[in-house]
C-alpha cells in the first residue's frame, strides 16, 4: 500500500493585488480579496497555482506563480 498523503494547515495573504484566486490540483478555487489572508489545508507536494484577476467583469486571470503546498506560511494560530 502506498503512504498515506500528509496534510497541512497553510495561508496566503494578500497584499499586492486586487484579487488572488488560489488553484488547486482538484480544481477547487478559494478567492482572496485584495489586504486580506485565508488559511487552507493542502497535501504535501500538491502544486498549487496563484491567479490574479485584476479587471472582475472579465474572465481572464494572470499566472503569478506555482508553489507546492510545504512553499506557503503556516496558519498562524
Amino acid at each position: 500500500m502506498p503512504p498515506r498523503a500528509q496534510k497541512v494547515r497553510k495561508q496566503y495573504k494578500n497584499s499586492d493585488h486586487p484579487h488572488i484566486i488560489l488553484r488547486f490540483e482538484d480544481g477547487h478555487e478559494i478567492d482572496i480579496p485584495k489586504g486580506t489572508a485565508k488559511s487552507f489545508d493542502a497535501y504535501v507536494g500538491e502544486r498549487i497555482k496563484i491567479l490574479a484577476v485584476y479587471d472582475p467583469t472579465a474572465n481572464e486571470r494572470e499566472k503569478i506563480d506555482t508553489l507546492r503546498a510545504e512553499q506557503f506560511e503556516d496558519e498562524m494560530g
